[in-house]
């Protein structure tokens, strides 16, 4: 069996011992209790071996699965073979063609992280996030500076010496003035973000990546 998973639709398709076109089957909604009744149903007619694509969903489906008794591969897109001359993309083609990739063994399963390494892997993915909207936070804030002429020659930026003479500026315009505390405290707010998420990965005995 072959799924095309979505956020809403789970798209089933089944590829049959033999030479048989693998062929789709029905397409439900995104609900995994459904699911697993409906490869009960197969499984009722024999032996099922199911696949799916990894994406934005996670491994839900393939632990759902695999605690209902039922073998399931999670492959990446990269490792799923090329069909020569074939450019249909629909979900239906698409739950095909895992499901007869799968029937004649041309497909390479990722490792399933257990769910305590998954929380890990959010955590450091919110971790890079931050410091992501960090950097942005900061380019805002240096073009709003150079488009204001207001310029700090005294050291490097972004050190506590940089940023109180930032929060002492004044701009005449009052508008403007307004747009400088808003990209300020942006700046303040993801670097304790990035702070507290860096201290927090320490904690749990994630990976650090250095900061780039």
């Amino acid at each position: 069996m072959g799924l095309d998973v979505h956020k809403e639709t789970i798209v089933i398709a089944v590829a049959e011992q033999g030479r048989t076109a693998a062929q789709a089957w029905k397409t439900i909604p995104y609900d995994l209790p459904r699911l697993v009744k409906a490869v009960a149903l197969l499984a009722a007619e024999g032996d099922v071996s199911i696949c799916y694509e990894v994406g934005l969903t996670g491994f839900g489906v393939q632990r759902a699965l695999e605690k209902a008794g039922y073998a399931c591969q999670v492959v990446a897109p990269s490792l799923i073979p090329v069909q020569s001359g074939n450019r249909v993309k629909t979900d239906r083609h698409d739950a095909a063609k895992l499901a007869h990739f799968l029937r004649s063994g041309d497909l390479t399963a990722i490792t399933v992280p257990d769910q305590e390494r998954e929380a890990l892997r959010d955590l450091e993915c919110s971790r890079d996030d931050a410091k992501r909207a960090d950097r942005v936070a900061r380019q805002q804030l240096s073009k709003f500076l150079l488009r204001n002429d207001l310029r700090y020659t005294k050291g490097v930026n972004w050190i506590k010496k940089h940023l109180n003479w930032v929060r002492r500026l004044h701009v005449e315009n009052p508008v403007q003035q307004c747009v400088l505390g808003d990209y300020l405290k942006a700046v303040e707010d993801t670097t304790e973000r990035v702070e507290r998420l860096i201290l927090e990965t320490e904690v749990f005995n994630c990976p650090r990546v250095m900061a780039s």
